[in-house]
């Protein structure tokens, strides 16, 4: 993240949003999400894996609603405060422009740039990467590996 950001044919500065999960926060850019929506329960079926919730109602398409920290390392958290990001689809598959991501509270929009530094931490599974940000420590997120695990278990 901080090696585009400091291209010197890119932008100073970068819009992005602070995506408040229940164990982390994730760091994406800002037209990545296309919406955030109220929770509603999803539909759920029968057999599917822990971070697969089910099928949210978004305009005229059903989502497929996921939990980054259940696909990550974690385990899915439904609280009071939860919403839902569709976030735009990155993978290329003709059949997935969208995808629904739990996360726990308001995303808030900030500005990046060259002074983002490379958090030494642990990374947990489809996260790309870990900058830091004042005192938080803000995790960068792998969205085509996460619509690839949609994929691997045949749910898109």
């Amino acid at each position: 993240m901080s090696q585009a950001v400091s291209d010197p044919n890119a932008s100073s500065s970068l819009t992005a949003l602070l995506i408040p999960l229940a164990d982390r926060t994730l760091l994406l850019p800002n037209v990545a999400v296309a919406e955030l929506i109220p929770y509603r329960p999803p539909q759920v079926s029968e057999g599917m894996p822990a971070w697969f919730l089910g099928q949210v109602a978004w305009r005229d398409l059903r989502l497929p609603l996921l939990s980054f920290e259940a696909a990550s390392d974690g385990q899915a958290q439904v609280n009071p405060g939860s919403r839902v990001a569709v976030i735009n689809a990155l993978g290329g598959r003709a059949n997935v422009k969208f995808v629904a991501l739990l996360v726990q509270g308001i995303p808030r929009s900030v500005k990046v740039g060259p002074e983002l530094v490379r958090a030494e931490t642990r990374l947990a599974p489809l996260e790309l990467d870990a900058v830091n940000f004042g005192e938080a420590v803000l995790k960068i997120p792998d969205l085509i590996g996460l619509e690839q695990k949609l994929a691997d278990a045949g749910l898109i």
